[in-house]
């Protein structure tokens, strides 16, 4: 397969990437929202487990009621989509064995070849993790996912801004995710940037290389 982006181009989607604060009323072509939505299907998570669901808010009357729980920020209601990420809020022994046996199925795959595969899930999340730590180990798989569409939707020149500045609990709320299995962790704003913007010219402030990589 081609790379669909030369190395040059890649860094250059990355240094026009920025957390937009304003954005314009334009929507996504519905072939680029699809991709973008299909990135985040797309996204790796530990063992696979993909502990999470994506809510797409696209109804302008909900995301009316979530702004003001969002610290009033804009972007929340003027930007073309608006995903709210959603961790699991416990990871079962039901839940492992949905991915194995979908596993097994696609990949025409021997389950008792397997099984040791299986019990490493069970071992390392859902017998050895308690509710904590269950929840603290989903929410970073969240943040992968978050990631990717970021990058995925810079790519592609389309804007996003991640917003943590957000109450989580009254999301569920406004969602109805009490007793759903799942609560939210962060959102994102997905579109193109107003013009008025004056964020967008702003240099980009990161540290030297030399700070923050290492080489050993």
């Amino acid at each position: 397969m081609n790379a669909a982006l030369t190395p040059a181009q890649l860094l250059a989607s990355l240094e026009w990437r920025y957390a937009t604060k304003a954005f314009d009323t334009r929507k996504l072509p519905d072939a680029t929202w699809a991709a973008l939505e299909e990135s985040l299907r797309l996204t790796p998570s530990s063992y696979g487990l993909q502990p999470w669901k994506f809510f797409v808010v696209t109804d302008p009357a909900v995301r009316a009621k979530l702004r003001p729980v969002s610290w009033n920020q804009t972007q929340v209601t003027d930007a073309s989509h608006l995903v709210v990420f959603a961790r699991r809020t416990e990871i079962t022994e039901a839940d492992v064995n949905d991915f194995f046996h979908q596993m097994v199925s696609e990949r025409q795959a021997d389950p008792a070849k397997l099984e040791p595969y299986r019990q490493m899930m069970m071992g390392g999340v859902v017998n050895g993790k308690d509710a904590g730590a269950q929840k603290e180990w989903a929410a970073r798989q969240v943040y992968i996912a978050l990631g990717q569409l970021m990058g995925a939707a810079a790519a592609l020149a389309v804007d996003t801004c991640p917003l943590e500045g957000i109450d989580p609990v009254a999301y569920d709320g406004i969602l109805g995710l009490a007793g759903s299995g799942y609560e939210v962790v962060v959102a994102c704003a997905v579109g193109y940037r107003s013009a008025e913007d004056k964020y967008a010219a702003l240099k980009k402030i990161r540290y030297p290389a030399s700070r923050v990589i290492a080489r050993v």
